[in-house]
C-alpha cells in the first residue's frame, strides 16, 4: 500500500524483492498480474487496460516482452499475435 492506503502490490516477495508470483496495481485498479523475479516482470505476465481489459498476455524476460505474446484492443479484441525479442516484435504468427 501506499501513503494513501491505496494497494500498489500483493504477491510473493523473497528477499525484499518481488519473486513469485505478484499483481500490480496503478492506483488500485490492477495493472499487471505476472512472475516475477528480483523486482522485475520475468516469465508469463498479463497486462491490463484502465477499464480491467485484457490488453497484453505473453512472456516476459528481465522485464521486457520476450516470446509469444497477444496484444489486445481496448474492447478486449484480438489485435495480433507475436513473437517478441527483448521487447521489439520480432514476427507476427497472426494479424488482423
Amino acid at each position: 500500500m501506499d501513503d494513501e492506503g491505496i494497494l500498489q502490490f500483493e504477491g510473493e516477495y523473497l528477499n525484499g524483492q518481488k519473486n513469485g508470483k505478484g499483481k500490480k496495481y496503478n492506483n488500485g485498479i490492477l495493472d499487471f498480474e505476472g512472475e516475477y523475479l528480483d523486482g522485475i516482470k520475468h516469465g508469463k505476465g498479463k497486462e491490463y487496460y484502465s477499464n480491467g481489459i485484457l490488453k497484453f498476455e505473453g512472456e516476459y524476460f528481465d522485464g521486457l516482452k520476450h516470446g509469444i505474446g497477444k496484444e489486445y484492443d481496448y474492447k478486449g479484441n484480438l489485435e495480433f499475435e507475436a513473437k517478441y525479442l527483448y521487447g521489439k516484435i520480432n514476427y507476427f504468427t497472426y494479424k488482423i
